[in-house]
């Protein structure tokens, strides 16, 4: 399979996810599929085959940023790295609705967090802990 036919793959599966998200968290088939960590595992095993098949093949490497930038001249590995990023996002995405149901947090509030997790990934997750800070529902004090 071509790394664009991949890519395109990818990147809709993790588009749809995140629109389940945000639109139908409590919906069975997202609970299954996305809440569960599904998407994201299967997400996770092509980024483990693409490593396996063709990481060797790029020059550059993790010890330095010009190696790192030579790395990703290499289309399977910038695949990879793209892959590797759709996984771990959604992967957090999915974890800020759990918790958030958990804890009391309207859905409405926890949608901006996802945009940002899906698009500039830690900075939704910081929005969302900040939120989780002063919206979380406060556990009863014993009488």
């Amino acid at each position: 399979m071509k790394p664009e036919l991949i890519f395109s793959i990818a990147n809709t599966t993790a588009l749809l996810s995140w629109l389940l998200l945000a639109i139908a968290p409590r919906w069975r088939f997202t609970r299954f599929a996305v809440l569960s960590g599904g998407v994201s595992l299967g997400l996770s095993a092509v980024y483990l085959s693409i490593v396996v098949l063709f990481f060797g093949q790029a020059d550059g490497g993790f010890d330095s940023l010009a190696n790192v930038m030579k790395l990703f001249t290499n289309e399977w590995a910038v695949l990879a790295g793209w892959i590797h990023y759709l996984a771990f996002d959604l992967y957090v995405g999915s974890w800020e609705v759990r918790d958030s149901e958990k804890h009391g947090i309207s859905h409405l509030l926890v949608i901006p967090c996802l945009v940002f997790t899906f698009l500039l990934g830690p900075i939704g997750y910081l929005l969302y802990v900040i939120i989780r800070q002063f919206a979380a529902r406060k556990p009863e004090a014993a009488a």
